[in-house]
């Protein structure tokens, strides 16, 4: 796969990854390209295409949808051949449409079509994710809309990245850059107000800031802390509103609880909806009067869009119209 060491250049990125201190993104494109061609290549390529041939291919829509993944590609086409020429019609965020060419690259067929699959499973992955935040982003308003950690093992940036992609924004990257004080937390601590105290007293030892959250299942627990924040001083930025979203027999749902929690605490902190959130409710709840609305389905249930390299486009076209997927 060459031996020039490919440097991933954020500059000219309509919208840049997250950061993360140890991700290495390099690393993960070369696992993804190493576990395709293993330690025979591409049998298949070195058969049937002669060494010195040359080709163009194009970047081909089948769903209407938003674009994602294409700053990713791009790196992976780098990273088999530098010389391959990769030009785009759309960029990253962009709406497209069932049947749209909207990029293309051009140079040794043989590097083409062993980079083909990997730059794929990115860019239906990521802009899969896009889509599916972009309508939720679209129907929370003026709720903003979170992911949470349920990412592919290894693909956590990448995940994170389609989201801020498709109009989303980012919760915690990890465990370690910030606060997030969960159900279990706060049954080992023996409650909210001790959880808190916990990590308050963390916190000011050590001399950290950063922010933090408390997961609350209750108006009870809403309350005590509430309480505490009142009599201590705390680093507490935002309460999590767990589960507080009722279905209805009627596939409707009830927010009257989570519209009281949010009274209650009355802009004191930041707040967030969790718990079985859905394309078809998150309107709802994004009228609730809310912060933010994370939903786990965004990257741990996500649809791929359907994207595909073709050398012959006519005919990929022609097939397409045929089975409805052009």
């Amino acid at each position: 796969m060459g031996g020039v060491e490919t440097r991933i250049s954020f500059e000219s990125m309509v919208i840049k990854p997250p950061s993360h201190p140890t991700y290495d993104l390099t690393a993960i494109i070369k696992l993804a390209l190493s576990e395709d061609v293993g330690d025979q290549g591409d049998v298949t390529c070195m058969a049937t295409i002669p060494d010195d041939m040359e080709v163009e291919a194009h970047f081909l829509a089948k769903e209407n949808g938003i674009i994602a993944g294409i700053a990713l590609a791009e790196t992976v086409f780098n990273e088999v051949d530098p010389s391959l020429k990769v030009e785009w019609s759309q960029k990253d965020g962009d709406y497209v449409h069932k049947g749209l060419k909207f990029g293309k690259v051009h140079g040794g067929a043989h590097n083409i079509v062993r980079a083909e699959r990997v730059a794929l499973n990115f860019m239906q992955r990521m802009s899969g994710i896009a889509t599916q935040t972009k309508a939720m982003a679209d129907a929370a308003h003026p709720a903003l809309i979170l992911e949470t950690r349920k990412t592919a093992p290894g693909l956590r940036l990448v995940d994170k990245w389609a989201v801020l992609i498709g109009g989303g924004r980012n919760h915690r990257m990890g465990l370690y850059d910030m606060v997030l004080i969960k159900d279990n937390h706060i049954s080992i601590a023996g409650g909210v107000t001790n959880a808190l105290k916990s990590v308050d007293s963390y916190l000011e030892k050590r001399n950290l800031r950063m922010e933090v959250e408390i997961e609350t299942r209750t108006m009870e627990e809403i309350k005590d802390v509430l309480e505490y924040a009142s009599k201590t001083k705390t680093s507490l930025t935002r309460i999590m509103l767990d589960n507080m979203v009722i279905p209805l027999d009627n596939s409707d749902v009830d927010v009257s609880m989570l519209k009281e929690a949010v009274e209650l605490i009355n802009g004191k902190f930041e707040t967030e909806a969790s718990g079985n959130v859905t394309l078809e409710i998150v309107h709802k709840i994004g009228q609730s009067g809310v912060t933010y609305i994370s939903s786990g389905a965004l990257t741990h249930s996500v649809k791929a869009l359907d994207i595909s390299l073709k050398i012959d486009t006519e005919l990929a076209l022609e097939v397409g119209r045929r089975t409805k997927r052009a």
